[in-house]
């Protein structure tokens, strides 16, 4: 027990003095997802103020703080909250004898660097569409997902405002996946992450970009704002799922894009009872009756 003990507070420790060298610079600028995430949240942002599709919304657009306020928090301060109890997750697979390299499928240690990043991408990728489908699907799942939903203008932040539930059944699963196929992630998974972050952030920014032909592979701005219409084509749960990736919507018949003028009202119906601060935001989802 002392040793799971030990993991836990070790692990917490470790990651909060990593956020912490991560804005003293003392992080390589490959693994300094600090400052890169402000650096693609400066860009993404000035790119919105020179080049706006919705030339009415202002540049500071409704709830751009409380968006501000969930990158942080999602990204930094939960991840070190929760990162005793991943730790422990694997302590657990561990001691039952599981390794990783006697789950996983194949060997890509020995495929050239950029194979195997492009297929650890659209592998995650998969993942992360397939598993936004279930939090559209399920109202269990999507009473935690109406805080992504509940933003009323796009922009940038919005990427990462979400429920920290949402955490708690993605990284898992992807772990999990990563584990099962891989047996390891790729050492300059860094490359990756920051692509997802930057595709990100586009997908919800106020930017008008389709990418040409390449729309039916690459997520877009004009793609993912009719995820979040409050109007949708009767008979279906959602439409657009992808996250970095459109492919998914295409090859699933899940896609819908009827016009880009990009005026269309967002949200979900009853939004008008649902909390607008993040504290409330936050703890949503946990009463009898909250769906």
């Amino acid at each position: 027990m002392k040793n799971y003990t030990d993991a836990f507070i070790n692990a917490f420790i470790n990651n909060a003095l990593w956020v912490w060298k991560s804005i003293c610079f003392e992080v390589p600028w490959y693994n300094n997802y600090f400052w890169g995430l402000i650096s693609i949240s400066l860009c993404v942002w000035l790119l919105e103020i020179v080049f706006p599709w919705r030339k009415q919304q202002s540049v500071f657009r409704k709830d751009f703080w409380l968006d501000a306020y969930y990158m942080f928090f999602n990204f930094f301060v939960f991840s070190i909250a929760i990162s005793g109890f991943y730790e422990l997750l694997h302590l657990g697979v561990t001691d039952l004898g599981i390794a990783k390299q006697t789950i996983a499928f194949i060997d890509p240690s020995q495929w050239p660097v950029a194979l195997q990043l492009v297929v650890f991408f659209v592998v995650l990728d998969f993942v992360q569409w397939f598993t936004h489908t279930l939090l559209h699907k399920y109202s269990f799942l999507w009473k935690y997902h109406k805080v992504h939903h509940s933003v009323k203008e796009m922009g940038f932040a919005a990427h990462l405002r979400y429920h920290w539930m949402e955490n708690i059944l993605y990284k898992p699963l992807k772990t999990f996946v990563v584990m099962l196929l891989f047996g390891f992630e790729p050492e300059q998974a860094y490359v990756v992450h920051f692509i997802a972050i930057t595709i990100g952030h586009l997908n919800h920014s106020n930017i008008k970009i389709t990418w040409g032909p390449l729309k039916y592979i690459i997520n877009n701005p004009v793609m993912h704002l009719y995820h979040h219409a409050y109007e949708l084509p009767k008979g279906v749960y959602g439409v657009n799922f992808g996250i970095s990736l459109s492919l998914w919507d295409y090859l699933f018949k899940t896609n819908y894009i009827p016009e880009d003028s990009g005026t269309i009202k967002l949200g979900f119906s009853g939004e008008d009872k649902f909390p607008k601060t993040f504290i409330k935001q936050s703890s949503y989802g946990f009463k009898k009756g909250q769906y």
